[in-house]
């Protein structure tokens, strides 16, 4: 390969990114894998911008052509991830984000994701221990605590629901009180709803306010 043309078509594709030329950049970006398909992140870049496009089939296999020459890439499987996950596909998600963990268990973004995936299962327990990790992680982003004191809520463990909320407002106090007015919101319906019979209430979770996942590059 020509190191000279691998520099300039990279620094082109640079410059569209930078300037809004999503298409042409990735023209460009295609014609640096098909150069140099053992970068993986060139193939990382590939792959986030075709996501962008709305081009999830296409980016799903760049991504696994990478994963095929970097099976170590943490980063990778967790891009791979991401996809499955808005792809609403839950199992090939989880598979992603926990080899991701195998490879990093510093990952928190991968702790996140595996959160969300969890959390649509309804599978809270899990969520919750997926989030804890998250937020030990990254102690100062609110999605996280937000995510995890909701789920407390809807498996009726308000005590630590609050204790969460409590420690958000420390940081961030405008996304503490949206968590404040959900968790009471929340909790009107709960009794709105509460059954004569006795007993810890759990719905199934609808999380509006999760973060959104972005691809790695």
């Amino acid at each position: 390969m020509n190191s000279l043309l691998r520099w300039y078509l990279g620094v082109l594709a640079a410059v569209a990114v930078t300037v809004g030329m999503k298409k042409r950049a990735l023209e460009l970006y295609r014609e640096i894998v098909r150069l140099d398909p053992a970068d993986a992140k060139v193939g990382a870049t590939l792959g986030a911008l075709l996501m962008e496009q709305g081009e999830s089939a296409e980016a799903t296999a760049v991504f696994e052509r990478v994963l095929e020459r970097n099976p170590d890439y943490a980063d990778g499987w967790f891009n791979l991830g991401f996809i499955h996950e808005q792809r609403e596909q839950g199992a090939e998600a989880e598979r992603c984000f926990r080899r991701a963990l195998k490879l990093n268990e510093h990952h928190d973004r991968a702790w996140y994701g595996l959160a969300l995936v969890l959390i649509r299962a309804d599978r809270l327990p899990e969520a919750v221990e997926a989030l804890k990790s998250n937020v030990k992680l990254q102690p100062f982003s609110p999605y996280g605590y937000y995510q995890l004191s909701m789920t407390y809520h809807h498996l009726g463990e308000s005590g630590e629901a609050w204790r969460t909320y409590e420690q958000l407002k420390t940081f961030e106090p405008k996304y503490a009180a949206t968590l404040k007015r959900d968790l009471e919101s929340t909790r009107a319906r709960h009794k709105a709803a509460a059954p004569a019979t006795s007993g810890a209430s759990h719905e199934s979770p609808d999380f509006s306010r999760k973060e959104a996942l972005h691809p790695i590059t």
